[in-house]
């Protein structure tokens, strides 16, 4: 038989930290930060390739005081803490970099190249700002280790590698993330936003970042000679019919409230001009927000495929084939308690003007993770405003296009964009750390 008890932990300490205190310990590392902001962003690193990059986090980690384990997960790194009882908070950065040629003119700007994974050679930036992410996680754990007599529980700084493949936080479950370290209460992440100014802070609770997958589809015909194609049964203009077909599984198949996309990202077949091939590869992504219209949109992408296929002559032993890219990346939910808590604490730390509301998006993030493994925990990420607040007015005012994540022309504000990262991180923490509500499951 099993009792649940449910207790609040009261903790034998004063929370004394103000945010003057914090402000004034922040400006004082700051140097620290900007230093690092610019190492980091001169020497970015591919996805499953960030060995020097996770070497310097967890340098960072152990120089302030943190136990450090390395390589969890492939380069994923670990800083523990335990300050005494209470709730285990999870805090969480990314560290890869993209392939990608910087563009910015910024004097600090990546001139890096290297080999990505599948042999090419590519410039290689820090355009989807994880850059951003470390330095603000190494000021957050500086002043959670500054003010540890504000704070009792177990703080874990996770730093992971291969967010931009949707592998790392995967890989790092699969190593044993939650057996080898205290199983974390909650997990909280930032992601710099360049559509909000630096200063300001957005957030949202429930769906936040779309379910990620990636589907191969392969194409057959019967190829032959471009002059006679009345002899074949052509695998490129048969690709293209279904292409179109797919763009009606969203407006014609789901629920007009459901949003969802896909989109048909590559495509190739044929090798010269007056060859009709045997067969073309087709490669889609595919973003949603529910299990059910996953299913839905991958079944009606298969219908298509092979319907249309059989419309055109080709036998059972043509159908097309089909691969499908584990892991899936699950949707993002932000826990509504947990995200309505950090709204509070940011809008008294910050004002309420400076923190707004924000739109859910298609793109993916793997934190979701962090969240779905077998003991379910509340997750919340919120967004950092990384734009200059003059640029945004004078782009609004012109119909100026701003350079959004992943563009080259990404050029995130270090400076306040960091400072107010380190303060919201560490004020959210702090209170995550308050008279938390603890659960106990004892068994007889």
């Amino acid at each position: 038989m099993k009792i649940y008890l449910s207790f609040i932990l009261t903790l034998a300490i004063t929370f004394s930290l103000s945010a003057q205190d914090l402000d004034r310990s922040i400006e004082q590392f700051y140097p620290h930060l900007d230093k690092l902001y610019k190492e980091l962003h001169q020497n970015p690193e591919l996805s499953l390739q960030e060995k020097e990059t996770s070497e310097k986090m967890a340098a960072e980690l152990r120089a302030l005081g943190y136990e450090v384990t390395e390589n969890i997960g492939g380069y994923g790194v670990v800083g523990m803490f335990k300050n005494g009882p209470g709730p285990v908070l999870l805090i969480r950065t990314d560290m890869d970099a993209l392939p990608m040629e910087e563009k910015t003119g910024l004097p600090y700007a990546s001139t890096k190249k290297g080999t990505s994974n599948d042999g090419k050679e590519t410039f290689i930036t820090h355009s989807c700002g994880h850059d951003i992410h470390m330095s603000v996680f190494v000021g957050t754990a500086k002043m959670m280790m500054d003010y540890k007599n504000s704070w009792r529980g177990t703080v874990l700084m996770v730093a992971q590698p291969a967010e931009e493949n949707g592998l790392g936080a995967f890989n790092m479950m699969n190593d044993g993330l939650y057996e080898k370290f205290p199983h974390p209460d909650y997990a909280i992440a930032l992601h710099d936003d360049p559509f909000l100014p630096a200063g300001t802070l957005g957030y949202k609770a429930g769906p936040l970042m779309a379910g990620v997958d990636m589907m191969n589809v392969k194409i057959f015909g019967e190829g032959g000679h471009g002059a006679a194609p009345h002899t074949t049964i052509d695998p490129i203009v048969l690709s293209a019919q279904i292409i179109q077909a797919y763009q009606t599984i969203v407006s014609r198949t789901l629920t007009p409230t459901d949003p969802a996309v896909v989109t048909v990202g590559s495509i190739h077949g044929g090798s010269v001009h007056n060859i009709i091939p045997d067969e073309v590869m087709m490669q889609l992504t595919i973003r949603t927000y529910s299990l059910d219209v996953r299913e839905k949109i991958i079944s009606r992408i298969k219908e298509i495929s092979e319907n249309y296929s059989r419309a055109a002559g080709l036998g059972e032993d043509k159908m097309p084939e089909y691969w499908i890219r584990e892991p899936f990346t699950k949707p993002l939910i932000n826990d509504a308690a947990l995200t309505d808590q950090m709204v509070n604490v940011f809008q008294q730390t910050f004002g309420e003007d400076k923190v707004v509301e924000v739109a859910a998006q298609m793109v993916g993030e793997d934190f979701s993770a962090y969240g779905n493994q077998e003991r379910k925990i509340p997750i919340s990420m919120f967004f950092l405003g990384a734009n200059d607040p003059e640029f945004l007015e004078e782009a609004k005012a012109n119909n100026i296009d701003i350079p959004g994540l992943h563009s080259p022309y990404f050029a995130p504000l270090p400076e306040p964009t960091i400072k107010t990262g380190v303060k919201a991180m560490t004020s959210f923490a702090m209170d995550i750390f308050k008279n938390q509500e603890v659960m106990i499951n004892r068994g007889n």
